[in-house]
């Protein structure tokens, strides 16, 4: 492990021996190496030996590495990627000046495969092994962490105050499944990326870097006694003392944690009460000002040019109506909010108990609300045993607010998120996806489930708003520019039936350039950008997302339409339950 000292004229690192021991820790201090202060270089006057320093570091295959691995070479010692015992030194080294006191520090750590050298390596040969042929379940089996070494080291990166980003930039299994947890709880990120070809790496870097960001966060949630938080979700580390309070140690505005809640008793709210219930968040953070905030609040001139930390306190009270009946609860759903609640569900379900159980819990709450809202509409009854299958609404006709669920669960049910591992899912893939999906707000997770499509006449025009994702639905619009938002991808698709003199790609000064322009720039992540011209480039990234004439179960294209046929599926379950 080689610490940097770029605060001489030149250059300089100093290694440490890490020892290929899988209980092995550094036989030294990192703060006996180089003292903290003497590492932390200010970027503002270390900027070009920091540069120097970045660029005397030498890519190594994996053939390099294990051909070199314990081996001497001009002296220094080969290892493998002892990625855990120098995260736990860094921890150790970082959360040192300050002690137990979740204090402030942010790391970036950059993978290019699996800790595979000293404590914390990884054994990847699970991934390698033929489940089907044991009659074992590939998700159940690689879903779940294989060490709890990234998991404890997480409890003491907390501690001491230290946010851990992981960039994995691979296309080998990495395990993620064991990683994770260093990131997420610590109030970090997980980023994949498949190569540095074209990956968006430097831009969600630069983005990460120049936003503004609140430290050692404590998040409270409180309610009136009619109920009671339930399961809480999102990149946090709940408070091992105190119930409902969670410790963040980093987060920005784009943070996301989401909460259920469960009745205290049977009468649930009851509707005779004086009082509405109540719902109360304190939100206690730290920021960085400054020095022109600081002399606009007219602080103390003497801190001019410096920048302070503030200590800030958030309290949002929010007071709820209650509804009178099912109806009435019905068309104040938020359907965003409910997919939202519904992907933590399942994330949760599959993690604990496989991805066929997380895909079983989903239709299976499509089915009861489908009966539970036919019954509350009276359009068929519970133990009606006449009912037929056309009596049955699955499409919520007469509830706006509910119309939107079915396709959206269709869709879950289509994403690599609940897909089989049989299916072609990597599992590190897998993981990245709960890890972003945990941290979205609604709107852009809706985006990652149910991509957006919508049409152009010209660059400079719009024609429709909002197309389902069908193939159908494309001829019928008879547009010749489509533009589909899946949140972390944006394809510009000309069909092949398309003026050839309209511009491709379409110029910097239209309509839908300065439509994507301002996405990218409102998105916490960069996405990436795929021009593609029907009839002359492979079109298979834009086809992929027409979902709604895939079959639910597998990838392939059924004779019956694959969102037609899941409805119908659901309606023979709807009259099976209200049997």
């Amino acid at each position: 492990m080689g610490l940097y000292d770029v605060q001489g004229p030149i250059p300089v690192v100093k290694n440490v021996f890490i020892s290929p021991d899988t209980e092995g820790t550094l036989p030294i201090e990192l703060e006996d190496v180089m003292p903290l202060l003497q590492f932390l270089a200010p970027v503002e006057t270390c900027k070009d030996r920091i540069t120097a320093a970045l660029d005397t570091l030498r890519p190594t295959t994996s053939w390099e590495r294990t051909t070199g691995a314990g081996q001497g070479l001009e002296g220094v010692l080969m290892g493998g990627r002892g990625f855990g015992v120098a995260m736990e030194a860094l921890v150790k080294y970082i959360g040192s000046e300050y002690g137990n006191t979740f204090a402030l520090a942010r790391v970036f750590a950059f993978m290019s495969g699996p800790p595979d050298y000293g404590a914390g390596q990884l054994d990847t040969r699970r991934y390698g092994e033929q489940y089907a042929s044991k009659g074992e379940d590939a998700d159940r089996a690689l879903l779940p962490e294989q060490t709890p070494f990234y998991k404890d080291l997480a409890v003491v990166a907390v501690q001491a105050g230290v946010c851990v980003d992981i960039f994995a930039v691979t296309n080998e299994y990495t395990d993620l499944a064991s990683l994770k947890f260093l990131s997420i709880e610590s109030g970090g990120s997980l980023f994949l990326y498949s190569n540095t070809d074209d990956s968006t790496l430097p831009q969600d870097m630069y983005r990460m870097l120049s936003r503004p960001y609140a430290f050692g966060c404590i998040l409270r949630l409180r309610t009136s006694s009619e109920f009671k938080p339930g399961h809480s979700y999102g990149h946090f580390f709940p408070d091992p003392q105190y119930e409902n309070v969670q410790h963040i140690i980093c987060c920005d505005s784009f943070a996301t944690y989401a909460y259920d809640f469960d009745f205290t008793s049977t009468t649930g709210f009851s509707r005779y009460a004086s009082e509405q219930p109540v719902l109360q968040i304190a939100f206690q953070y730290t920021v960085v000002v400054p020095p022109e905030e600081l002399s606009a609040s007219r602080l103390v001139s003497a801190s001019r040019g410096k920048h302070l930390l503030k200590r800030r306190l958030r309290i949002r009270t929010l007071q709820f109506g209650t509804a009178r009946n099912m109806n009435e609860l019905y068309d104040s759903v938020d359907p965003e909010a409910v997919l939202s609640i519904l992907v933590h569900k399942v994330i949760l379900a599959s993690l604990e108990q496989g991805v066929r159980e997380g895909r079983m819990l989903l239709h299976d709450w499509l089915v009861i609300l489908t009966a539970q809202y036919n019954d509350a509409s009276k359009i068929v009854q519970f133990k009606n045993g006449g009912s037929i299958a056309s009596q049955i609404d699955v499409a919520f006709s007469q509830c706006p607010q509910l119309q939107p669920l079915p396709r959206l669960v269709f869709a879950l049910l289509r994403n690599p998120l609940l897909r089989f591992h049989e299916e072609g899912v990597h599992p590190d893939y897998r993981i990245y996806l709960q890890c972003l999906c945990s941290a979205l707000e609604p709107g852009s997770l809706h985006r990652v489930i149910y991509p957006v499509l919508m049409s152009y006449s010209t660059p400079d025009k719009q024609a429709y708003p909002r197309h389902s994702l069908s193939r159908a639905a494309l001829i019928t619009s008879g547009s010749p520019i489509f533009f589909l938002d899946a949140f972390t991808t944006l394809i510009v698709f000309y069909s092949s039936t398309a003026d050839p003199t309209l511009p491709f790609p379409p110029p910097q000064d239209c309509l839908l350039r300065s439509t994507i322009n301002k996405l990218k720039q409102e998105r916490s992540i960069t996405p990436k950008l795929i021009f593609i011209r029907g009839g002359q480039d492979d079109a298979s990234a834009f086809e992929n997302y027409l979902i709604e004439e895939q079959d639910v179960d597998g990838s392939g294209f059924t004779s019956v339409m694959g969102f037609v046929s899941f409805l119908e599926d659901v309606t023979q379950s709807v009259m099976e339950y209200m049997k």
